[in-house]
């Protein structure tokens, strides 16, 4: 990939990423962790594999 792919794909996990963030602010808001623990426990999954991917575009970037 070139650089400005990676750049395409990292600015793409940010929209994943703040969604994502947003989704778990309103599910923590309203209590909905509790009430449907399994859907919280994806939703920080999702989180999280973001921002692995995330990084390692950024670190690829960084070697390019």
């Amino acid at each position: 990939m070139t650089v400005d792919e990676h750049q395409q794909v990292v600015d793409e996990l940010q929209v994943v990423i703040d969604d994502t963030q947003h989704t778990i602010e309103r599910f923590e808001a309203t209590g909905m962790d509790h009430e449907m623990p399994e859907d919280y426990d994806r939703l920080l999954a999702i989180l999280d594999d973001a921002v692995t991917q995330q990084r390692v575009h950024t670190l690829a970037m960084l070697d390019a």
